[in-house]
């Protein structure tokens, strides 16, 4: 009995949470303290709930062990590297660990896990939606369920989105480790306390603002409207520290020969992703802080008896929230970018054109904020620009389409799940941008601004843009990470499910967005029954995908076939070393000689590896 408890006490994860838990009741209670003192009320829920959680997160932070290399160093003590590189076993997972491929999957499973509660609550009001009145719910829990399963798939995309580029990027570019491997732990442990702040906002009355959290509504929201705030900022502030961390790393830890028309092009997407991260995940923080300061002190930023301006929020919201649909989509897009090839055993078709074109996505994206506004009373000299620069993005995003069908097309096509998955996604994709069309022109979105025309749109996008994407990633890249192969039938089986089940549940949205039907309302119109009861079915048929992938996961990796190096014969250099991968990757850098996708190119390779450094079957030509 004492050695279990002293294992659970070894966790990080434990001792932060017990550190944090002291650390935020430490915090409220000086708060109370200090106000009584200054005569004040004693009990202000708002004031007390946000000192207390910044000073329970700083203390969640340093019970798990996040600043003790850092702590030791400013010392001037030695600092000791146990426990960041040398354990081994589930434990790691749960403790700070510096190594990117462990972070990598405690951001996979963070993700997941989020994905599935928010699935779940999506799942409940769907239920309320399938007849018209009240069902299970009143429009109260409806609002706050909702609001909830927005903003909990905004930080699930995100985080997974984390977890992809930090697994594959180092191994992608032949480096032993991400350039600041301790900033990389600490940008994780960031999200544990994001997840819980937006869980038990629902305790603390949750917020029925939807994820946009707009004024004046989220200024007098419930408290758990102040624990969302809170939460997003957290999970920006690991986006920015990540978004440092792979740009370091594409400049500075390439291997010996890769130039950038030699970079695959997930590490392309990774580059402009981290730098929308970096640039534009500073000007949501700073309006949360604003937010929360009109909340807390009473400020008047976004209120007009104080001066305020609420478009003003919308401005500055918007301004990230566009870049981040493009941070959500294109380590997705990416990843499409990878499998396609492989399974196509072609050349990737316009390899230069690919790579200029993510950058141009990430560019072109930084200049559309404003198609979210149109019927917002925003200046009216700003709406033409913006339909235009909005029109303009699908000129890249085209480039990689047809990019992608000119590889596949006379291709020796392997129908797996990775590339049905990826298939999926094109079609999908597809679809969101051809019905984002409409939203990008002044007439037609003043008319579909609000209506579930746009839920349809961008569930599409986010879809084809990262979710099937995902799925496609985990059952191509599994076999490197475990050394075990998914279930191939059970994919399958997954995958028809979640795609019959997505079209089933999003295309009636675009027909009740023509017919008046407006989002985040509780009640409809008796005529719109049928489409909604069609859309609760493809809902359920998701979920159940869900349960299908998340059983693959767990049997596989317990008692799954057991998978060669480079089962799929590919030619990046995260499939030249054995799987799973080495501890440090590679002992010696391998050199790189030619494209990363010259599939069917007699006596083609990515890169030569050193002896000892290659797996099984690393470093052979392509066929």
């Amino acid at each position: 009995m004492r050695k279990a408890i002293a294992v659970v006490l070894s966790l990080g994860l434990v001792r932060g949470m017990l550190v944090g838990m002291a650390g935020a009741g430490a915090g409220m209670g000086v708060t109370v303290l200090l106000r009584a003192a200054l005569g004040l009320s004693a009990w202000n829920p708002g004031p007390v709930v946000a000192i207390g959680t910044i000073t329970g997160v700083l203390a969640y932070l340093a019970g798990l062990g996040a600043f003790s290399y850092w702590i030791r160093w400013a010392l001037v003590a030695e600092p000791s590297k146990e426990g960041e590189r040398h354990r081994y076993g589930w434990t790691r997972y749960l403790c700070v660990d510096i190594n990117h491929k462990v972070i990598g999957i405690q951001y996979m499973a963070t993700s997941i896990l989020v994905i599935m509660v928010a699935g779940a609550l999506a799942l409940i009001f769907r239920i309320e939606l399938s007849t018209p009145g009240r069902t299970i719910m009143g429009p109260g829990l409806y609002n706050r369920f909702m609001s909830l399963h927005g903003i909990s798939m905004v930080a699930a995309t995100l985080i997974g989105v984390s977890g992809l580029m930090n697994y594959l990027l180092p191994l992608m570019i032949g480096a032993r480790d991400m350039a600041f491997p301790r900033l990389n732990a600490l940008s994780y442990w960031l999200i544990p306390p994001a997840v819980v702040l937006l869980l038990t906002s629902q305790a603390a009355g949750g917020f029925d603002t939807g994820w946009t959290a707009y004024p004046p509504l989220s200024i007098k929201a419930p408290l758990g409207m102040q624990l969302m705030l809170t939460a997003f900022y957290l999970v920006g502030l690991s986006s920015i520290l990540g978004g440092i961390n792979f740009l370091t790393t594409i400049f500075k830890l390439r291997a010996p020969g890769m130039s950038f028309f030699r970079m695959p092009i997930f590490v392309w997407a990774t580059l402009a992703t981290a730098l929308l991260q970096i640039v534009f995940t500073q000007f949501i923080g700073m309006v949360l802080i604003m937010l929360l300061l009109e909340r807390l002190l009473g400020l008047g930023f976004f209120d007009p008896a104080r001066e305020g301006n609420v478009l003003l929020f919308q401005h500055f919201f918007w301004f990230y929230s566009h870049p981040a649909v493009y941070i959500f989509v294109l380590p997705g897009l990416g990843v499409i970018s990878e499998i396609v090839p492989v399974f196509s055993r072609k050349p990737l078709f316009g390899y230069k054109a690919v790579a200029i074109s993510t950058l141009g996505i990430a560019v072109g994206g930084t200049m559309v904020w404003g198609h979210h506004m149109f019927a917002a009373g925003m200046e009216p000299y700003l709406r033409i620009p913006i339909m235009m620069t909005t029109l303009l993005v699908a000129v890249p995003t085209g480039v990689k389409i047809f990019s992608w069908l000119a590889t596949m097309w006379m291709g020796k096509l392997k129908l797996d799940t990775p590339l049905l998955f990826a298939m999926t996604s094109i079609a999908v994709f597809l679809v969101g941008g051809l019905t984002g069309i409409p939203l990008a022109i002044v007439a037609t979105d003043l008319d579909l601004t609000d209506t579930y025309w746009v839920v349809g749109h961008f569930h599409h996008t986010i879809f084809g843009g990262f979710v099937f994407p995902l799925m496609a990633a985990i059952y191509y890249w599994f076999p490197k990470v475990t050394g075990k192969f998914l279930n191939e039938r059970l994919g399958k089986l997954h995958w028809g499910i979640m795609t019959v089940g997505f079209f089933t549940s999003y295309l009636p949205y675009f027909w009740l967005g023509l017919n008046g039907m407006r989002r985040r309302v509780y009640d409809y119109d008796p005529g719109l029954q049928p489409m909604h009861l069609v859309a609760t079915v493809g809902g359920f048929m998701i979920g159940l995908g869900f349960l299908l992938l998340l059983s693959n996961l767990l049997v596989s990796a317990w008692r799954g076939a057991r998978a060669p190096a480079n089962p799929w014969h590919a030619q990046t250099l995260e499939w030249q070393v054995t799987s799973p991968p080495p501890e440090d990757n590679f002992p010696l850098p391998p050199q790189v000689v030619g494209s990363p996708y010259s599939y069917g190119v007699p006596g083609s390779v990515h890169a030569l590896m050193p002896p000892g450094g290659a797996g099984e079957d690393g470093g052979k030509e392509a066929t």
